[in-house]
């Protein structure tokens, strides 16, 4: 079974900055399409950027111009590096695989809290 290690969450005042990295057990990172998820308080999980095998990159409304997904595949490492972190990005963050026809994944790790102080 593939582990999931996310890391680099904290707490931060709005307009700061944070990067979360995630690696993992075996090659899942470096031969597939990763993406980075949320959970807030309360609510669904939603997935908020997603890095192709080949480095093209899509992101949700909210966090485009602000949050950047890369990938080092030689490292078996995905990043998200986050500026102008808002209150409403105040989460849990988890790295894994982008769904698959609609089907989300299984397993997850543990996440990264990151906490927005406004």
């Amino acid at each position: 079974q593939v582990q999931l290690v996310e890391s680099g969450g904290a707490l931060v005042q709005a307009g700061g900055s944070l990067r979360l990295s995630c690696t993992a057990s075996g090659s899942i990172i470096s031969i597939n399409p990763m993406g980075w998820y949320r959970q807030a308080p309360g609510k669904q999980r939603e997935l908020v950027a997603i890095i192709s095998s080949g480095g093209s990159t899509n992101y949700k409304d909210s966090v485009k111009g602000r949050f950047t997904i890369s990938r080092d595949n030689a490292k078996n490492t995905v990043y998200l590096q986050m500026n102008g972190l808002e209150p409403e990005d105040t989460a849990v963050y988890y790295c894994n695989i982008p769904p698959v026809m609609g089907r989300w994944p299984e397993n997850w790790g543990q996440g990264t809290q990151v906490t927005v102080s406004s």
